[in-house]
């Protein structure tokens, strides 16, 4: 079996001593600069989206800081009563964020300390390929953020698009990820009998759940309650209809999504390209 390596456009083998599909999606090695890529998966692209994510922990504490103040400010500060500060709490947790930092941020958005107002803005637009993407932002200057989006678009080989011009591709849902290996019967009875809606077993082995975004946290509560710890536990925009790219395609592709994330304003990008 023989592949495009992404980065580099060169030919593709199997790795030494990798014989066929393992349980990750048979492994490929690039013989020009002898390194790993993945194959075309549904595990090989969340590992690589964890990569990316773990590579921009610095941007994590303010877009987690601006989640906290949205949150607050449009469901109240009381974190029991308040499901998606909730869920930001939970982030900022997960992101080192120091408890007096969430206090002081509930504190400002509801009014009891001075601060900056953030409002969501979301953008749809094409990249290479006509894959679609969906960007979404929190900021205080909208002027200032759909000028940089447009322009990060437009200078990358993408385009930017109208309000629902790619969202009818994309499920709101919460969705769940476990590594290859977990028990398919375990999590099927127990995600379905918590409210989930679907789930999907890949060819490499992955396991993913599908529930509405309101059951996030009861589904959450019952996967960790049987020992079922989910490498990916969130609400997200879900593409229904992925499409490939490879080759020069996805190098290009890989650097628009870098430089639209790497924007102050930006929170989430969601696109159906596998890479």
């Amino acid at each position: 079996m023989a592949a495009v390596c992404a980065r580099h456009g060169a030919i593709t083998r199997h790795a030494p001593g990798v014989q066929g599909r393992t349980a990750y999606n048979a492994e490929l090695f690039c013989e020009e600069h002898s390194t790993f890529m993945a194959g075309h998966s549904k595990w090989a692209n969340i590992q690589h989206r964890k990569g990316r994510q773990d590579e921009k922990r610095g941007k994590a504490w303010t877009r987690v800081i601006r989640e906290i103040m949205v949150a607050a400010r449009l469901g109240g500060g009381e974190v029991s009563a308040n499901p998606r500060l909730r869920l930001a709490v939970e982030k900022a947790k997960a992101v080192n964020l120091p408890v007096d930092t969430v206090k002081r941020n509930i504190d400002k958005a509801t009014g009891n300390l001075e601060g900056v107002s953030y409002e969501e803005i979301r953008y749809e637009g094409y990249g290479i390929g006509g894959a679609a993407i969906i960007v979404d932002c929190m900021t205080d200057n909208r002027v200032r953020t759909v000028a940089e989006v447009r322009h990060a678009f437009s200078k990358h080989g993408g385009n930017l698009g109208t309000e629902g011009s790619v969202a009818f591709q994309f499920r709101h849902c919460a969705q769940f990820v476990f590594a290859p290996g977990t028990s398919e019967d375990k999590v099927m009875e127990v995600a379905l009998e918590a409210g989930a809606e679907d789930v999907v077993t890949g060819d490499d082995g992955s396991i993913e759940v599908i529930a509405p975004p309101a059951d996030f946290e009861a589904v959450k509560a019952a996967l960790e309650a049987a020992g079922l710890k989910p490498e990916i536990a969130e609400v997200t925009m879900r593409a229904e209809n992925p499409i490939e790219l490879a080759g020069e395609d996805a190098e290009r592709m890989q650097k628009l999504l870098d430089v639209i994330e790497d924007l102050d304003d930006v929170q989430d990008v969601y696109h159906n390209a596998t890479l």
